[in-house]
């Protein structure tokens, strides 16, 4: 508040005090001359009295609108109170509104935020719920159908449904931390071609029952990251490559490096991404043309991995071909541009 304003809402107590003046100023030029002022002096005080108890009154009148209008809005505890709100009548009372507007506007916008959260939550439990109830499923059909099947095929076909599970399970545990990423992270030198390796072991079986061969170069590259997020990324990654590449395919795992980043490249020749998909891989939930083909999509594989890529500093981009490639690439920025992302 500047002083103009502070003195623009003063203006009713100058004019009380400039009347007061004026009174008292013709009160002492009419009896200047008199020789007992006592009559003058009782007439001057009872009639400033009554100017001051006038304008206590007038005050109170004016005021009291604005603050029963106040009153009146919190005990009818309506939900639009504050567009409601009533006229401010002088700059203190202006700052006070804006103040309470801005809090009100902040307050519905971290609300519309947990509601979203929250309404994002049950859409991911409903669909998990759905998809992990596929290889149950499945593990139960094996079991009442497992007559004239040798005990290692069972085996064999079960673990391809505990090894789903676990990926279902996998996923909704990052999905439940990603809020609370920044209290379980820790940045390192990681050597990236042990993580894939790890990862590769994980999704071996799969390599081997759909014939996938694996180029990869076995050059030690590190790179700045966190082990357990980024082993979670690439698992995502490698088994959406997995997923899209039909037997007898391959995928190639290169590293590329230049003056301002290192890339570790995950490609496929698989089915590929369709054009009209390919700037909506990333979003929750979204499956594409591809997915809705292939019952086992979720669409939160590479959701996940893009939200982790992005706390960690990094960052996923996406190239495909229909029916040619997709090319997945996690750009890790060198050590003087980190921080810069």
């Amino acid at each position: 508040m500047s002083f103009l304003e502070y003195i623009k809402d003063k203006r009713y107590f100058l004019l009380f005090y400039m009347i007061i003046m004026f009174f008292i100023s013709l009160i002492m030029f009419v009896g200047f001359h008199q020789v007992n002022p006592f009559n003058k002096i009782v007439y001057t005080n009872i009639v400033c009295l009554v100017i001051a108890c006038l304008y206590i009154t007038i005050g109170y009148f004016y005021r009291r609108k604005f603050y029963q209008e106040i009153k009146d809005l919190i005990e009818s505890r309506q939900e639009e109170t504050i567009a409601m709100m009533p006229e401010a009548q002088n700059n203190e009372q202006k700052l006070i509104l804006n103040l309470l507007k801005n809090k009100h506007k902040q307050h519905a916008s971290q609300l519309e935020t947990l509601y979203d959260q929250k309404r994002d939550q049950q859409e991911f439990i409903m669909s998990w719920i759905h998809e992990v109830k596929i290889p149950i499923a499945a593990s139960r059909l094996l079991m009442e159908n497992s007559e004239n099947k040798t005990t290692d095929f069972l085996i064999d076909k079960l673990e391809d449904e505990l090894h789903k599970i676990d990926d279902y399970v996998e996923q909704a545990l990052y999905y439940s931390r990603i809020d609370s990423f920044s209290k379980d992270y820790f940045i390192s030198e990681v050597n990236t071609n042990q993580l894939i390796k790890k990862s590769v072991k994980k999704y071996a079986k799969l390599f081997i029952n759909k014939g996938i061969h694996l180029e990869m170069d076995d050059t030690e590259q590190l790179v700045q990251s966190d082990k357990k997020w980024f082993v979670f990324i690439i698992d995502q990654l490698l088994a959406n490559a997995l997923k899209y590449t039909d037997e007898g395919g391959t995928i190639t795992v290169l590293f590329e490096e230049d003056s301002k980043e290192k890339r570790l490249v995950i490609q496929d020749n698989g089915i590929g991404i369709a054009p009209e998909d390919i700037d909506r891989v990333f979003e929750k939930g979204f499956t594409g043309v591809t997915g809705r083909n292939d019952a086992k999509s979720t669409g939160m594989g590479l959701y996940l991995a893009k939200q982790l890529a992005n706390k960690l500093g990094h960052k996923i981009s996406v190239e495909s071909e229909m029916h040619e490639y997709t090319r997945l690439t996690i750009h890790f920025p060198k050590i003087r541009n980190y921080y810069q992302f």
